[in-house]
């Protein structure tokens, strides 16, 4: 798939479609591919840390997802959300062949996730949770090999989820490996996802950070980062 940059973060030229055809055939082929969605947050963390923009780019899919990176450049003609991709995995489980593990969040929240999952997609095969304050890796890595998973969604906030998978897809049997950050929140009911006209203006961030004040001492780098995007909207042709 095409990759462009924008502000020196890749960002993939793909559809939903494309990536449900790539994971399908890296399972078949017992091949390893990792995605990360690309939003504003990750463009301030990976341009704030040489460290975050390494590991960033180490993936194999930038998916466009927040509207703010979408609309920098006409080359994207298709937003892609962490959580809908998600979602269309789990739908089309039968047709990946979808083992899928869910590391992270709270326990409660992850088995609540993991059940609702079931009750909605028919014949799901979630082969194994844990919760995101186990501190031994080896036996987080020990426990997702032995549960056969092929698929591994990671919820621990970005950038933690990113550097978990760039130290650990290799230790680690499956082929899909995604960080998904407050995905499992979402599908367990604890949180609501923003209304469609807060996606649709590009302003998730401020909805979150509304939601969790604790996120205002982010807002001025994120208005900065917002700005420009904006001045390399103009610049891209």
């Amino acid at each position: 798939m095409k990759t462009i940059h924008i502000l020196q973060v890749p960002v993939s030229i793909t559809s939903y479609e494309e990536i449900i055809d790539i994971i399908s055939k890296t399972i078949r082929n017992n091949k390893k591919f990792s995605v990360v969605s690309i939003n504003l947050n990750k463009v301030i963390k990976a341009n704030e840390s040489n460290e975050v923009m390494k590991i960033i780019k180490s993936f194999d899919c930038f998916i466009p997802d927040g509207i703010s990176v979408v609309r920098t450049s006409k080359e994207i003609n298709d937003r892609i959300t962490g959580i809908d991709l998600f979602n269309r995995i789990c739908d089309e489980h039968k047709k990946i062949g979808a083992k899928i593990f869910l590391y992270g969040a709270k326990q409660e929240i992850v088995e609540t996730a993991k059940n609702n999952l079931i009750r909605k997609y028919n014949d799901i095969q979630i082969v194994g949770i844990e919760n995101g304050y186990n501190k031994d890796n080896n036996y987080l890595v020990n426990k997702i090999n032995q549960s056969g998973a092929n698929i591994v969604f990671i919820a621990m906030g970005s950038p933690k989820q990113e550097r978990w998978i760039y130290e650990n897809k290799n230790k680690i049997n499956a082929n899909i490996f995604m960080g998904v950050g407050g995905t499992f929140d979402i599908i367990s009911g604890k949180l609501k996802r923003a209304p469609m006209w807060i996606q649709k203006l590009g302003i998730e961030w401020l909805y979150r950070t509304m939601k969790e004040p604790k996120r205002l001492k982010n807002v001025p780098l994120q208005i900065k980062y917002y700005l420009k995007l904006k001045k390399e909207r103009r610049n891209i042709k």
